[in-house]
């Protein structure tokens, strides 16, 4: 790997521990730090596309109070693609904690995150989680996964 592409993963890694530390500590300021103005996120809760920061910080908003406490969030095979201009991570990620009203989720979920250098600067155009479901005709979540 040439030094440049060393340099770009070491930046897109640390934005991605960022965000991570951001989101358990409910910190929509320090998500958003790394969010592209257009960023289109297609997240587990409704609605199924989400497009730019505004829209993508009122749902960090809403989501954020109904946790009790810090959210745990593990990581878990997370991987970069890098071009030039474009880059993607994938992971998989387990997310916990307790809700307000008792429950207590712990589910994996796969991310996707699409990175865009914009003046020179790497910023998250696209994130997508989602929860596989079981093709058995129930449609039910499959939130009862575990990675290998």
């Amino acid at each position: 790997m040439n030094s440049k592409r060393q340099e770009d993963e070491a930046e897109l890694r640390r934005i991605t521990l960022d965000w991570v530390s951001a989101l358990k500590a409910k910190d929509v300021e320090g998500v958003m730090k790394n969010a592209a103005p257009e960023i289109l996120s297609f997240d587990v809760a409704p609605p199924l596309a989400s497009r730019g920061s505004d829209q993508y910080r009122r749902n960090l908003e809403a989501w954020f109070p109904t946790w009790d406490g810090p959210i745990a969030l593990e990581e878990r095979s997370l991987e970069f693609t890098i071009g030039d201009e474009v880059a993607f991570s994938t992971s998989l990620s387990r997310i916990g904690g307790r809700k307000k009203d008792g429950e207590q989720p712990g589910l994996w979920v796969r991310v996707t995150v699409g990175f865009k250098k914009i003046e020179g600067r790497w910023l998250v155009v696209h994130e997508h989680v989602s929860t596989p479901f079981y093709m058995d005709g129930s449609f039910k979540a499959a939130v009862d996964l575990q990675p290998d």
